[in-house]
């Protein structure tokens, strides 16, 4: 693609990188990333992919406009910082009956879900559509993020946690709180990671689990490995397709 001047000088910091350059901004801006929830991790996840000029940024969510979750406006908010940016939303609740026609068109996605149901509905999502999935977590002062690529070999969501916890037993961030700039911490590490994996550049966060302690301001990463008894990628594989939790978030096999 030929970079018009303005955008020569919006990504100029990108370009006059040499691990970048011209080339490697070209593929950010032709990228399609799809981005589960638009609240705490969501809003500063599709900010800073803007910001690096991803083309097509995909947005669900079906919360209302509140004080929390300003799913409305992120479609108006991420094209005023940069209009070069396709946005697509999805006022939709995600749903084992439209989530693999959603992400079927996006390079990668990255979960910003606060709920397990989600997450594990995400996981196995790409799982079967072999989609690079970003998984990103808060609770109360502490975060996770890791890469999944079962395709290529690496743990997927379910080789780290089997299934859902039982409905009740872990509190959700509105019961049990979390720290607010957590959740941007947390963001910027999902969207480095996105950029990354769109570049082809640098060590991923696949196979490892990166751990961050806000009060103690440490980050832990450590090594996950690819779980031979998954139900979802194990030898002997028991799910065969996707599912949802509303009823109940205990895995009957």
């Amino acid at each position: 693609m030929n970079f018009t001047e303005e955008q020569v000088k919006r990504y100029s910091r990108h370009i006059i990188l040499s691990e970048v350059g011209g080339k490697g901004q070209e593929k950010l801006c032709e990228s399609k990333v799809f981005i589960t929830g638009a609240g705490g991790l969501g809003s500063p996840i599709a900010l800073y992919l803007a910001a690096a000029g991803i083309g097509t940024i995909g947005i669900i969510d079906d919360d209302v406009v509140d004080m929390s979750n300003k799913v409305e406006s992120a479609k108006e908010t991420i094209e005023a910082l940069n209009p070069d940016v396709k946005v697509v939303p999805y006022k939709e609740r995600l749903s084992s009956s439209n989530i693999m026609d959603i992400i079927k068109d996006y390079d990668l996605v990255l979960d910003g879900s606060d709920n397990f149901p989600t997450r594990f509905l995400v996981n196995d999502a790409c799982f079967f559509s072999k989609k690079t999935l970003i998984s990103g977590s808060i609770f109360r002062f502490e975060g996770q993020v890791t890469t999944l690529k079962p395709h290529d070999g690496h743990p997927c969501y379910r080789c780290l946690y089997p299934e859902p916890p039982p409905l009740g037993l872990v509190p959700s961030c509105q019961e049990a709180g979390v720290l607010g700039v957590l959740a941007g911490t947390v963001g910027v590490i999902q969207a480095t990671e996105a950029v990354k994996e769109v570049l082809g550049m640098g060590s991923s966060l696949a196979s490892h689990l990166l751990i961050y302690d806000a009060l103690g301001m440490k980050f832990l990463k450590v090594r996950t490995q690819k779980d031979p008894n998954c139900f979802l990628c194990g030898k002997e594989k028991k799910i065969t397709e996707l599912m949802d939790y509303e009823q109940s978030c205990t895995l009957k096999i």
